[in-house]
């Protein structure tokens, strides 16, 4: 057994931080570590977010639904900064018990309806307003299929592959091999879906490819753990022809600025209260 090799112990305990990037956002127990209400704007759909690639797949649909003329899916974005815990709030946890972004409050109801996970809230306004979502069995499925591919595999691409990449406190070979076998694997499935249909459901755009291009879409075009040149993106070339043709919608730049502090100005809208604050 090497030097560096860990035993369990036979009962974990929460002792220190993990360490490394985003270790304060982590913690073993739920519920809400403070009192603080969620602000309510004015409009029927009430958005808590931070535009991270989950995060920025609710408000390129939103803006995707605004497009095509839904006056319904007018919305209020308000930003949850994860690195100081406003996920953790009474108001938040009381939308999501989770704790994470995104979350959404329908207030167009009465009572209100809570959503909370990206792939539960884009289905539901797929389905509030009859958009991005086939209607035929056969569409529906596949467009499903897709969606709950992303959920179940980003996991291993985010908590996985991007955290011990790119962010944890030290590289260490076994993981960053395990997962990045399991990236490569998932970008190959796409690449080979998408060798043959314009878009992952087939001729049409759907909330599947809402769901998956800010990961895998971004991730191949260098926008997310600047991993491109080490998963030799350039490979999947049909993914890269998507993923280009999707970064280039009005709706999904407009999306993506949307609780977004980091970057230039110009890419920053940490909330949006009305439409002119995209403008």
């Amino acid at each position: 057994m090497s030097k560096t090799s860990y035993v369990p112990p036979k009962v974990w305990k929460h002792e220190a931080p993990s360490g490394g990037h985003f270790a304060s956002i982590n913690r073993p127990v739920a519920g809400p570590t403070h009192d603080k209400p969620l602000p309510v704007g004015k409009h029927p759909l009430q958005l808590y977010s931070l535009a991270t690639p989950n995060g920025v797949k609710v408000t390129i649909l939103l803006e995707e639904l605004l497009a095509l003329g839904h006056s319904g899916a007018e919305y209020d974005a308000w930003l949850i900064r994860i690195g100081e815990g406003d996920q953790f709030s009474s108001g938040f946890v009381e939308i999501n018990p989770n704790s994470k972004i995104p979350a959404l409050l329908d207030r167009s109801v009465e009572p209100p309806i809570r959503v909370f996970e990206s792939g539960s809230i884009l289905l539901y306004l797929a389905e509030k307003f009859g958009a991005l979502l086939p209607g035929d069995p056969a569409g529906r499925t596949e467009t499903l299929n897709w969606l709950f591919w992303q959920m179940g595999s980003a996991p291993y691409l985010g908590g996985g592959f991007g955290h011990f990449y790119a962010y944890a406190p030290e590289k260490l070979e076994y993981p960053i091999n395990r997962f990045t076998m399991e990236a490569k694997r998932q970008l190959d499935v796409l690449n080979r879906r998408l060798a043959d249909n314009r878009f992952l459901a087939g001729d049409s755009y759907t909330i599947a490819d809402i769901a998956v291009w800010p990961w895998y879409g971004q991730l191949v075009r260098n926008n997310v753990y600047s991993a491109a040149e080490f998963l030799a993106a350039h490979e999947y070339t049909h993914v890269q022809r998507w993923a280009e043709e999707i970064a280039h919608r009005p709706a999904v730049i407009r999306g993506q600025r949307v609780n977004r502090t980091w970057g230039d100005e110009e890419s920053q809208v940490p909330e949006r209260h009305q439409a002119q604050d995209l403008d």
